[in-house]
């Protein structure tokens, strides 16, 4: 029998509010130590070794997933500023090719970038931030060849097609120009925390060691970034917490002139601004609008003693986002949990939504550059429709679908799938929602596999999207479920407070609580239960099987957060001091107790645990590899079953995975054979 990998034990005790604990695998986080990467190699070896009966499956899956896919495919084109822009790919290739072409689709191709060329010779390569100056001569362009989201941004003429020599380093990857098209604007990360915290102005002909400062934000809890209102006229900058925000603007035509606060930050006051005529369009959560509201105010008069109310708060719909046009305002809204699109005219006459009919859909507005238009560019799709980009006149309520996913091989019919929205209900009476797909037929009698993913934090909204990859699990006899829970937007603003700080646990017996209905209504039973998420995801996976361990047969769990504890005290990590507001600062000895009582990492105990596989990114900025690899050490010694632990780590790549497309699906196919090999289920 295969023996698995035991990591060697070094006591360092942490201590803080007069408390102690012991981590025998703290030596893990020397990314440098030759010990270390031996470790995690060996872990690697394990599960190569293990799964070795899976990996003709694994290719046949990849092959599967891969033909489904088109390979020689390209966006919709969009128009700004007298050219289309088109994003492409060629078949047996990887990256995508950026392209224009001039005033009409019919005029000659002029290729921007292609990121086939760029990757050769880097195992991980990301093109990321691409801006245009409005003379439409110069691009800049963020890249990242480690997968640290430490971005390099490049200038290239695109005239002459020539690169300058200068390289911004360690940015953010994106940058605006302004209308002098010669300054460029762009923001760069503290080299060990990776916070966004400066503002830089480079003048073309100039050294970046030239480049001067414009704004630097001391708060450690706020990052920053910078870029153009729609309508050209300014350019803001962007400072930004969980709970706060606050802008600068100055005109994008006096690139020199100073930058002037359009409302100081306020704890707890959040908004956004939009520029249209004379006036800033602002949504702002401003007395006490949980689900934010939409308020203007004249250009010259910025502060909020001067907002008026466009639309009011309204306790059962949130308001998302707003797009402007020059006749219409577009206005996207989630009620219930499902998306809405609200079209209404400057005019004030005849508002109207949207018409959408599936209950397990998301529908969002798309690029809509271009501000002087009657089209609204948006997209459709649902867990059986493909996406779809459609263009709608907002006069003659007229759309034109541009584009469907197509999904190659002739197999796939939509009407072979039946899609559900269901509620189970939590602990505490709240009505939690469940998004469900499988194939027609299906019989409810317990003996179906369920994948149950969910994310359940930092307000992010898991809407229904549309996976090709995924039918390799509904063709096999696989339901696949998304659980809403709490931490998330999915039901405004309260839903996500409610699954945060010292309401953190919501989220965790939520997932628990919906696991547990699924089984309740017949739809799988603990031997056929699967569980699935990824980074602050994989923090919900860590805590529902120390908590509800035997519900599960197998977890997948991708850049798993779980050293909460630890992380959150060391102000060093890249993106801590900015979380403060999602988990709680555990300086503060409230937070601190609550953060230990659930944090995975510091629950692990002598029980019997579902079967793991756990993938991690050597150079994940986000999630360092060593929180999974600390994990599975404390997992192997603990766990008193012999059920599969798995540790997959890509030395080569970070938080997001592998960057070329179909390389991902490598990843995908791995996962998919876990838990198709845990089902018997062996082609």
């Amino acid at each position: 029998m295969l023996k698995s990998p035991i990591a060697k034990i070094v006591p360092h005790t942490l201590s803080k509010h007069g408390h102690s604990r012991v981590d025998n695998y703290y030596w893990l986080n020397q990314r440098e130590n030759p010990e270390v990467i031996d470790y995690l190699n060996q872990e690697n070896e394990y599960y190569q070794q293990s799964t070795a009966h899976t990996k003709e499956f694994q290719k046949d899956l990849f092959e599967e997933m891969k033909a489904r896919i088109k390979e020689d495919d390209e966006s919709v084109p969009y128009f700004y500023n007298g050219y289309y822009y088109i994003t492409r790919f060629e078949k047996g290739k990887d990256y995508p090719i950026h392209s224009r072409k001039k005033e009409n689709l019919e005029a000659k191709e002029e290729i921007l970038f292609d990121c086939n060329e760029m990757a050769q010779g880097h195992a991980y390569f990301n093109l990321t931030g691409m801006s245009i100056s409005e003379d439409n001569i110069w691009a800049s362009y963020g890249v990242d060849t480690v997968s640290r989201r430490q971005y390099t941004i490049c200038i290239k003429n695109l005239v002459t097609g020539k690169v300058l020599d200068v390289k911004l380093e360690n940015t953010s990857g994106s940058a605006t120009w302004a209308s002098d098209n010669a300054t460029l604007f762009y923001s760069r990360k503290d080299e060990q925390t990776l916070r966004a915290d400066k503002i830089f102005k480079h003048k073309i002909g100039t050294k970046a060691d030239n480049d001067l400062m414009v704004y630097f934000e001391k708060d450690e809890t706020f990052d920053v970034s910078v870029y153009k209102s729609k309508s050209k006229k300014y350019l803001i900058i962007s400072s930004s917490s969980t709970l706060t925000t606050e802008y600068q603007t100055i005109l994008s035509a006096t690139p020199d002139a100073k930058f002037k606060v359009f409302q100081k930050r306020t704890r707890g006051l959040e908004y956004s601004i939009s520029h249209y005529g004379d006036h800033f369009y602002i949504v702002t959560n401003k007395d006490k609008a949980t689900n934010f509201k939409l308020m203007k105010t004249p250009e010259s008069k910025t502060t909020k003693e001067n907002w008026a109310a466009v639309i009011a708060h309204r306790e059962d719909v949130l308001l998302e986002d707003i797009d402007i046009f020059k006749d219409y305002l577009v206005v996207s809204e989630r009620y219930n949990g499902l998306n809405r699109i609200r079209i209404m005219p400057w005019s004030g006459k005849d508002e109207y939504y949207l018409p959408f009919d599936s209950e397990t859909y998301m529908a969002y507005t798309s690029t809509n550059i271009d501000f002087d238009t009657e089209i609204l560019r948006y997209g459709f799709q649902s867990l059986a429709t493909p996406g779809s980009v459609i263009d709608f006149n907002m006069r003659t309520k007229t759309k034109t679908i541009l584009k469907e996913q197509e999904v190659l091989g002739g197999k796939f019919d939509k009407n072979n799938y039946k899609e559900e929205r269901i509620w189970a209900t939590a602990k505490d009476g709240t009505k939690v929602p469940l998004s469900l797909i499988y194939r027609k037929g299906i019989k409810k009698n317990g003996k179906n596999p369920l994948l149950l993913y969910a994310y359940g934090s930092y307000g992010v909204t898991m809407d229904c999207h549309f996976s090709s990859v995924r039918l390799s699990l509904l063709d096999r006899g696989f339901i696949y479920a998304i659980a809403h829970i709490r931490g998330g937007e999915d039901l405004g603003r309260v839903w996500y407070d409610d699954g945060k700080l010292l309401k953190k646990k919501n989220t965790f017996t939520d997932f628990i609580d919906c696991s547990q209905f699924l089984m309740d209504e017949k739809y799988t039973s603990m031997e056929h239960l699967y569980a699935e998420g990824g980074s602050a995801g994989g923090l919900l996976m860590g805590a529902i099987i120390n908590m509800a361990p035997n519900l599960y047969n197998g977890v997948v769990v991708q850049v798993p957060f779980v050293d909460v504890v630890t992380t959150m005290l060391d102000e060093t990590i890249p993106l801590t001091t900015g979380e403060y507001d999602e988990w709680g600062n555990p300086n503060v000895k409230k937070y601190y107790n609550y953060m230990l009582c659930y944090s995975p990492y510091d629950n692990v105990v002598a029980q019997a645990y579902p079967n793991l596989y756990i993938s991690t990114g050597l150079h994940d900025s986000q999630v360092q590899y060593w929180e999974p690899a600390k994990w599975v050490a404390k997992l192997r010694v603990l766990k008193t079953n012999t059920n599969q632990l798995y540790l997959d780590t890509n030395m080569e790549v970070g938080h997001g995975g592998a960057s070329g497309r179909f390389e991902a699906l490598k990843e995908i196919a791995k996962e998919y054979s876990f838990l198709l090999d845990l089902e018997g289920i062996k082609k």
